[in-house]
């Protein structure tokens, strides 16, 4: 007598993949294209803002935040598009729940998601590497020149840097009309004033006996009274500390904002994942109720 063997359902549809590679590919493909030409119209709108003449220009917060907008915006459109094609070029699945068709859609559309922004981080990365051996290629050539130039600027007494200016403001004269002193002693005395400088900042501050020397030797350079001497010491330090302020402050807001530019990063970018299997779920069911009205009508 012959066997029958009676073969479970689902059987066929377990012998096929779940994941269509296709579609994916699609519309990561799609995604990534969408932003690019929207991230290129952002540039075109942000040049408009921003003009060299004086009151033509947006601030530089008004700036910052259409920025912040504009790539959350094209995130979110991006993620949709690219969603919705990968969910409806997909084939029909035969003899699947619904409610598995909708969590396959959802995984279609977050895979679209995940490979296209693989696509645009690849892309930025190859281009960050391509600009960084150009540069470095321009950097070989002109090495000689540039440690000619840093050798002369070094002998020169490195005039413009900001030790030198604070120097300078120490050892004017004390009438506007005389010339500044030079000469061995001079360079020595200018020499003495940068190193004093260059120290106190690395500690943070200026000791006392570091004060009195260098009261003493304005003084005796610049011709001002000792009293004169120290207040032009103490105004000049404090003028020193206001900038080292405003420096520390710059940095701290720079750090303050690429935080909160990483944060947003991030969470738009996990939005534009949910939205993107949401655009995936509805573009399969849409697809599957096409055809549907498609068998029925005919």
């Amino acid at each position: 007598m012959a066997t029958v063997s009676v073969v479970p359902s689902g059987v066929e549809e377990a012998s096929k993949p779940a994941i269509a590679w296709g579609p994916i590919f699609a519309g990561a493909f799609a995604a990534a294209a969408a932003t690019a030409v929207l991230m290129l119209l952002g540039s075109g709108l942000g040049l408009t803002m921003v003009s060299p003449w004086s009151g033509y220009s947006a601030s530089v917060t008004t700036i910052a935040a259409s920025t912040a907008i504009w790539i959350v915006v094209v995130q979110w459109l991006s993620s949709a598009i690219g969603g919705y094609l990968a969910g409806r070029l997909r084939t029909k699945w035969v003899g699947v729940h619904t409610d598995e068709v909708f969590f396959r859609d959802t995984a279609h559309g977050f895979m679209a998601w995940a490979v296209a922004t693989l696509i645009v981080i690849g892309t930025i990365a190859l281009q960050s590497m391509v600009l960084f051996g150009a540069g470095t290629h321009v950097a070989a050539n002109v090495a000689g020149g540039a440690a000619n130039a840093a050798v002369q600027s070094a002998q020169a007494g490195n005039q413009n840097d900001i030790t030198g200016y604070f120097a300078d403001s120490l050892l004017r004269p004390s009438d506007a009309s005389r010339p500044m002193a030079t000469g061995p002693e001079a360079e020595q005395a200018s020499g003495q004033v940068r190193r004093i400088l260059t120290v106190s900042a690395m500690q943070g501050e200026v000791p006392q006996d570091d004060r009195t020397y260098l009261a003493n030797l304005i003084a005796a350079r610049t011709g001002l009274s000792p009293q004169d001497a120290q207040a032009r010491v103490d105004a000049t330090l404090n003028k020193a500390n206001e900038l080292k302020a405003k420096a520390q402050k710059a940095a701290d807001d720079a750090r303050k904002a690429s935080a909160t530019a990483a944060i947003l990063g991030a969470l738009s970018m996990v939005i534009g994942a949910f939205i993107a299997a949401v655009a995936g779920a509805m573009g399969g069911r849409q697809r599957d109720e096409d055809e549907l009205i498609f068998a029925s009508s005919s």
